[in-house]
Order: C-alpha cells, then structure tokens, then sequence
C-alpha cells in the first residue's frame, strides 16, 4: 500500500463530504465511511464517495447474531468495500460467518477495544484487567476465526503484530504531537503506529477540521 492513510468522512453532509475528500485525495490512499455518513446517506452515498477512485472502508462495527451479521455483510456486496468491520466481542461464531458471507476481495477486520476506551471504562463493563492485554486476546480471537486482521490502538497494535505477524491491522485515534486527543484516551502518532505495524492509518478530524485539510494531510503523509 504506497499511502496507508484513509481519511475517517464524517462529515453529515454528502456535498461537503465528497468536497473534503475530493480535496485531499492526492495526499490519502482511502476512504472510511463510518456509521454516521451509512446511517445518512446508506448506499447512495457510498457510490458517490466510490466514483472518486479510492479503496472504501466501511466502518460498521457489526455487532449481532451470526445469522444477522452474515446477512448484513451479503447485504454490502453490491457495494464492494475493501474493508468492513466487526466487533470481535460478537464471538468467534459471528466473525466466521461475517468472513464466509464477505465479499472475495473484502478484508473483513475485528474491532477490539475502542480507542475511546481505557481500563477504567473497561471495568465499569465487567471486564477485568487493562485494555492493552483484552485488544490482545480479541485479537488472537480474531486471528482463530480466520479473519483479515483486526482494529486496535496504535499503543497495542506492535505486541499484536509480534504474534500475528501475516495480519491486517487497522488503527484509529491517531493524533500528531501537538494535536488534541478530544475522546480519544489510546493514542500515538501516525508514524509511531505505521512503524510498529500498522497496515492502514484511521485520521479524520486532524485533517477534516483542519484549517487547510490539504496542508494537514500532506503533512502527515510526509511523517510516513
């Protein structure tokens, strides 16, 4: 992959999505068209984000019964994502059918932990132990159910590639040194992620709501 970046478009407007990203495509190697832009805009506005030439990425996260997941990943195809999420706390059942129902050129890839999250949060949902070892034992979840790869922070993603060394491995909540982590708690820079193995970079509003977004992304695509 000659540009590992894809820029996260969530942004609630079609037009102004397609002008951001029409904007800085020569500077990203995708697009991640998350649960806000499907909820809004769905199949239409997939296709008119693909007539710009980039790899989508489809965030879904789906999350459900292995039936119902199963039937929502053949429910994409016509689409043809290079990249659809699940959670990989749906279980190692739901991620073999979301991979058996995906489309042949799909990477279907398990999200672990939310970069959003910390151990704290983690406690409060019954789940002991800290974030770094669960993104750990999802992961080889993920990897046992014969999934693509997974979703994790940049703070796990070198442990996890140690074990996995043949994954595809997503990581968002990237902020550069002088950014705001905003609701982001796991983060590390573009660089740090991408050299302790990331194969795909998630950064949306570093660039989205950048002064000059064109600048932004050029910038960071010069720390790669």
């Amino acid at each position: 992959m000659s540009n590992p970046v894809y820029l996260a478009v969530d942004v609630p407007r079609l037009d102004a999505a397609r002008a951001l990203a029409t904007r800085v495509k020569a500077h990203i190697g995708g697009l991640k068209l998350g649960l806000e832009f499907f909820c809004a805009h769905g199949h239409h506005g997939v296709h008119e984000m693909a007539h710009l030439g980039l790899p989508i990425f489809l965030d879904l996260k789906l999350h459900d019964i292995p039936n119902t997941v199963a039937a929502a990943m053949q429910a994409i195809h016509v689409l043809e994502p290079a990249i659809v999420t699940v959670h990989a706390s749906g279980g190692r059942a739901m991620m073999e059918d979301a991979k058996a129902a995906a489309g042949e050129h799909c990477k279907v890839v398990a999200v672990t932990v939310l970069t959003s999250l910390d151990d704290s949060d983690l406690s409060q949902t019954g789940i002991g132990g800290s974030a770094h070892d669960q993104a750990l034992r999802l992961a080889d979840l993920a990897h046992s159910a014969g999934l693509d790869g997974i979703v994790c922070s940049g703070q796990e993603v070198g442990a996890i590639h140690r074990q996995w060394k043949d994954g595809f491995f997503v990581v968002p909540g990237l902020r550069l040194p002088e950014g705001k982590s905003a609701d982001q708690k796991r983060t590390v820079t573009p660089r740090i992620a991408r050299d302790n193995g990331a194969s795909v970079l998630v950064i949306g509003r570093p660039i989205s709501r950048a002064e000059d977004p064109v600048a932004a992304a050029r910038a960071i695509e010069a720390t790669l």
